[in-house]
């Protein structure tokens, strides 16, 4: 097995081959994001099928995963061949503009966990840049493509920075899309919020607002919303 792995519990991650590895925002988004009764699901910006995989471990759903980078694609569909859901996963090539403009399928659910460092410097490696920041997919452009592939109560779950998140929601306030769940991701007690985990809706509803920490007073000592949330994937903690 080489070095490059991430182990989780029915599935392990390979990611040899992609610019953005196995993170903790990935692992909150594929955990929280409501997906038990979804029956057709899109992944933005799959990297390496982790999203993907969680999701196919927590429902019956039909994945589509796109990722428009070549390699981390290849990385991607590897790791789904590995899995006990290569039937319900496809990964797909290409960039959500050109898959949004052709497609004329409909999901219940669109999950990602985007591009979003939008006034960072650019990294020096390419893949990594075009990984990280939005210069291959602007948020706006996620939310009207987004809109498009929605059925009518369908669901988009994202997360973001909380700076970014709070503009998001804004954004998509504007497009008819209204944020309905709002986790607030803290990495220690008693500090600010440094991810918003969000999930939009075309129907208006009442905002169900919740907070997480992910550690307590040490390094890896992790709280018991986030040992919850994350139980069925780690190993162990």
């Amino acid at each position: 097995m080489p070095n490059d792995y991430f182990k989780f519990k029915q599935f392990t991650i390979y990611q040899d081959r992609c610019a953005m590895k196995v993170g903790t925002d990935g692992v909150l988004l594929g955990a929280w994001v409501n997906c038990k009764e979804s029956k057709n699901v899109l992944d933005i910006g799959t990297g390496t099928g982790l999203i993907a995989l969680m999701v196919a471990q927590r429902s019956s759903a039909k994945i589509d995963a796109i990722e428009i980078d070549k390699e981390a694609s290849k990385q991607a569909k590897e790791n789904v061949d590995k899995s006990t859901w290569t039937e319900r996963i496809d990964i797909l090539n290409q960039s959500f503009q050109e898959f949004s403009e052709a497609s004329n399928k409909k999901y219940d659910l669109i999950v990602t966990n985007p591009p979003y460092f939008q006034n960072s410097l650019f990294a020096p490696d390419q893949k990594r840049t075009d990984a990280r920041h939005n210069s291959n997919l602007q948020l706006e452009e996620l939310l009207v493509g987004s809109k498009k592939l929605l059925n009518q109560d369908g669901v988009l779950s994202v997360i973001l920075p909380y700076l970014e998140g709070n503009m998001f929601i804004l954004k998509a306030s504007e497009m008819d899309l209204f944020c309905v769940r709002q986790t607030k991701v803290l990495p220690k007690p008693n500090k600010e919020p440094k991810r918003l985990l969000l999930e939009f809706m075309q129907i208006k509803k009442p905002l169900v607002e919740q907070e997480m920490i992910i550690e307590l007073n040490k390094r890896h000592e992790y709280s018991e919303a986030y040992k919850n949330l994350t139980k069925d994937f780690y190993l162990s903690f």
